[in-house]
């Protein structure tokens, strides 16, 4: 069973950056769709942004374009979450997810179709 561990989490101020870092235990990243979702203080789970095993990119929501960038280096085991001009409402905890294949066309799975979660990082944007 794979599990994912998310890093990098962090306070920053408005207009600042974080890079959020996705590892997985128990196997390769190899051959997985990998997903990033976020949920803010009393609000429901929200996903930011998939990358399919061979590199292509969906952003969730039209708020993260622009801002954030879902990468992979499978070399390092690693996917990675850019996150720029963070504002406060992108404060929340921040989940990676995996996804056995990648079993989706320019639209990111649902948060049920994943497989694998970790435990979260918590990000919080405030002056």
């Amino acid at each position: 069973q794979l599990q994912p561990v998310e890093s990098g989490g962090d306070l920053v101020q408005p207009g600042g950056s974080l890079r959020l870092s996705c590892t997985a235990s128990g196997g390769t990243l190899d051959y997985h769709t990998i997903g990033w979702f976020r949920q803010a203080p009393g609000k429901e789970r929200e996903g930011v942004a998939c990358i399919s095993s061979s590199g292509d990119t969906t952003p969730y929501a039209d708020s993260v374009k622009g801002r954030f960038t879902i990468s992979r280096d499978d070399a390092e085991n690693t996917a990675y979450l850019q996150m720029n001009n963070l504002k406060p409402e992108d404060t929340a905890v921040y989940y990676c997810t995996i996804q056995r294949g990648s079993n989706w066309y320019k639209t990111c799975p649902q948060w049920y179709e994943y497989d694998y979660w970790g435990q979260g990082t918590e990000v919080t944007v405030s002056s």
